[in-house]
């Protein structure tokens, strides 16, 4: 069993002073924070791919991996390790098909053993399971209970990404019902980034 690691995903205005906290972020975390996840919305691909590129440098010099959030298209523009696709944003099929077998292709699958599997036949590199609490970042209407996780993580080799409002103080559980990754967001950036991460740090090695 590997340590539960971090999965950051970005807020929505990641311009600015944005690329300097996200690399106090990943430097608070030295091998805990493993992905950054790239989610923008309502923004034209070259825009997009614009923000990204500080932000692609920034975790390509700290050897974390840099998934785009539901474009396929973006993530083999910019080349990025991998791409997220929720449930409505295409097949991981079609996503290896396009972006190569190196590419880490995640799935969303809310609160569904039954996704889940599906995700992991079509040849997902990890599923998704949320939102296990109330999160300020995205709605949803999903509760998994915490076993899901430890119920994948018995049966199945594929990581399992836990995400949805998981804070410092609330992810324990999480951590011990079989996490492979902590997906967190509002935890991060709502605040000081470097201690928020050093928070989840400790919470980790405490589960």
């Amino acid at each position: 069993m590997t340590d539960c690691q971090l999965y950051l995903i970005s807020p929505l205005d990641v311009s600015g002073e944005f690329p300097k906290r996200l690399d106090r972020a990943l430097g608070a975390g030295p091998g805990l924070v493993t992905a950054f996840q790239f989610r923008v919305k309502g923004i034209d691909q070259h825009e997009a791919a614009r923000l990204a590129e500080p932000l692609q440098e920034i975790c390509a010099a700290r050897e974390v991996a840099f998934i785009v959030n539901d474009d396929i298209a973006l993530s083999k523009r910019l080349k990025t390790d991998g791409v997220h696709l929720g449930q409505g944003d295409g097949d991981p099929r079609d996503a290896r098909e396009q972006l190569g077998r190196e590419a880490q292709i995640g799935v969303t699958c809310h609160a569904s053993r039954h996704l889940a599997m599906e995700a992991g036949e079509a040849g997902a590199d990890y599923v998704a399971f949320g939102a296990f609490f109330d999160s300020t970042t995205k709605a949803s209407e999903h509760r998994p209970e915490p076993e899901i996780l430890g119920w994948w993580s018995a049966l199945f080799e594929i990581p399992c990404v836990a995400i949805g409002g998981i804070t410092p103080a609330n992810c324990k559980p999480l951590v011990e019902a079989g996490a492979d990754f902590l997906a967190v967001s509002g935890a991060v950036w709502n605040g000081d980034e470097a201690a928020a991460v050093r928070a989840f740090a400790e919470q980790i090695g405490a589960a």
